[in-house]
């Protein structure tokens, strides 16, 4: 999984976990709904500055969106 199918995991998670619409994630951050469909889908990469915008209204660390998933323990001795 590349860094934007990442990001674009963690954007979904937090946004839904706060309650937040596409349109109303956009709204706060001053962008176009598409943009932010766009960043869930993996379409666009969000820039250093947007991440720090969008971590800050979703109320978690920027790194929490750039956060890989723990591998699973399969395979492991």
């Amino acid at each position: 999984m590349d860094i934007r199918e990442v990001f674009a995991r963690n954007l979904r998670k937090f946004r839904q976990a706060r309650g937040l619409s596409q349109e109303a994630l956009a709204h706060e951050a001053g962008v176009d709904r598409t943009y932010i469909s766009a960043l869930e889908r993996s379409v666009y990469s969000a820039s250093i500055t947007m991440v720090e915008k969008l971590a800050t209204i979703l109320g978690v660390e920027p790194a929490a969106l750039l956060q890989r998933p723990p591998k699973s323990g399969r395979g492991k001795r």
